[in-house]
């Protein structure tokens, strides 16, 4: 069968293009229509998320997933400025301290029903109540009241002057009637069966952890890619060889150790992106040793940063919160670099002395564990040179890795750890608040400073964008001499989809904003 389906096919190749065209006009000219073909892209993540509800989100994974179903009042247009999504338009009332938005009436929700004020309303609501627990509440926060005006219009109230209110208005909206009350839970059935007004709805959770989207039929815009398939693929490595195979047609990010890989492939396309992510290496503070700032001060230049980075690809180092694209990132605030005999002055200052090469304080070693994420990409590498540097100085140090349930219960809940290496990733608008405010419900390490608190409050309420930036780069200043965290680096990121993926414009903090426009061959 092969041998007579192989010649039936040399046959058809000897007549060229001939064939095809005479076929092509005969459809044309009696005017049959063709049938679309059904378009597909696959995209990897280290692991499939395992809850889908934007009020929980606490992974990249789950935001980029946020992006495909649902949606906010605003959002980011190609340049990146705000632009109405479900609202219509914005009136800030004079004081800045109220406003009315309008909403579409065009929009309906991935079961069939009609968006409405009343799911803006709960929307924030629900967020903003403290049973919820919702790890966004940052976003709502400077929201004191919403009320609905009829179907399609919400009056906000602010517990501050908001200028420019819809720059803020980013977070996702979700429908009122598929929960009962206020009162949002992690167990809600909504966690796997959600519903949105995003481009596409998710249709199942498959058995090999994959997980299938498809374009929402009734969504306002035309959208290009019928369907989307989150494959986990726990080796990152191994995803750059599936994009290669043609088992995927998209990597979120692309390991460096696999750059020249991919760039030598006429498959592939590399998009290179900017995030506003940066890595850390975090204290807690409410316990020793690193209730001690000289500790903290001490350990920050014990460690050579740029012999951590250079394994796992290229990047820019930072001393603050801030990228140094941000308005907000103060230059003239250098990072720490190792300074053996400053930090050895900062240890004996604290009490420690070095016996046999070793740090100790009342006869008990200076020791601490490293906590990571081990789906947080490269961590290992870094964590084990982390390791290997600071105990060459005399500091033993323990490593563990924890999975992302692990992850949420040590330190997202119990926050108990000795120091952490992760990392942070912000829109736009990049607060900072609730990882370094006293009161911030990301604020991990207990980090607490009176005047890091009055700065984030000036900044939160700020309505003149100099004030903003002046407050928050002294807060860079001061959190740098805190040392609550060792500021290491943003990574150079790299997308790659295949060269069959068009139109491809990528959202550098949640990657699938413009996923509408890009189209497939």
């Amino acid at each position: 069968m092969a041998a007579i389906f192989e010649d039936k096919m040399k046959s058809v190749q000897n007549y060229g293009n001939g064939i095809f065209s005479r076929w092509t006009l005969t459809v044309a000219a009696v005017g049959i229509a063709l049938p679309a073909i059904a378009t597909t892209l696959r995209y990897a993540e280290d692991q499939a998320p395992g809850i889908v509800n934007p009020v929980f989100t606490t992974t990249m994974t789950e935001a980029r997933v946020n992006e495909l179903l649902f949606e906010g009042l605003y959002t980011d247009n190609e340049d990146l400025m705000t632009t109405p999504d479900l609202a219509s338009s914005i009136e800030v009332a004079e004081d800045a301290m109220s406003a009315v938005v309008t909403l579409r009436r065009d929009v309906v929700w991935h079961d069939g029903t009609g968006f409405t004020a009343a799911d803006v309303v709960f929307t924030i609501n629900a967020m903003q109540n403290p049973e919820t627990l919702s790890t966004e509440v940052g976003r709502v926060e400077w929201i004191e009241e919403a009320e609905a005006l009829g179907d399609y219009s919400v009056e906000l109230t602010f517990s501050s002057p908001q200028p420019s209110p819809q720059d803020k208005l980013n977070f996702k909206i979700l429908p009122h009637s598929h929960f009962n009350g206020d009162a949002m839970s992690r167990g809600d059935s909504f966690r796997t069966n959600p519903i949105g007004t995003g481009p596409y709805r998710l249709v199942q959770f498959n058995d090999d952890n994959s997980v299938t989207f498809e374009v929402f039929d009734d969504y306002r815009e035309n959208i290009g890619i019928d369907e989307l398939i989150l494959r986990e693929v726990s080796d990152k490595s191994y995803q750059a060889r599936l994009l290669l195979y043609e088992s995927l047609e998209a990597l979120v990010r692309v390991l460096p150790s696999d750059l020249a890989l991919l760039q030598n492939s006429r498959q592939v396309e590399l998009y290179p992106y900017q995030t506003n992510s940066w890595w850390f290496l975090g204290f807690d503070e409410t316990e020793p040793p690193f209730d001690d700032i000289r500790v903290r001060q001490a350990v920050s230049q014990l460690v050579d940063v740029e012999n951590l980075l250079a394994p796992i690809g290229t990047g820019e180092i930072l001393s603050g919160p801030y990228v140094k694209s941000s308005p907000f990132y103060n230059h003239e605030v250098e990072p720490w670099t190792r300074n053996e005999r400053e930090a050895r002055v900062l240890l004996e200052d604290a009490g420690f002395t070095q016996e046999g090469g070793s740090w100790e304080r009342d006869g008990e070693p200076l020791s601490f564990t490293i906590t990571a994420h081990q789906g947080l990409e490269t961590a290992q590498m870094v964590v084990i040179n982390l390791q290997s540097q600071l105990r060459s100085k005399g500091i033993d140090v323990q490593t563990e890795f924890l999975d992302e349930a692990e992850w949420k219960v040590r330190v997202w809940r119990e926050r108990d750890f000795d120091s952490m290496l992760s990392q942070w990733s912000f829109d736009r608008n990049e607060d900072v608040y609730s990882q370094l405010h006293s009161d911030g419900e990301r604020n991990f390490g207990g980090y607490s400073n009176d005047r890091v608190d009055e700065l984030l409050d000036i900044a939160r309420n700020a309505t003149d964008p100099f004030d903003k930036r002046h407050a928050l780069r002294l807060v860079h200043e001061l959190v740098r001499a805190d040392a609550p965290m060792l500021f290491l680096w943003t990574l150079d990121s790299y997308a790659a989809l295949s060269r069959n993926t068009r139109n491809v414009l990528i959202h550098p903090f949640y990657f699938f904003t413009y996923v509408g426009n890009w189209r497939m061959r």
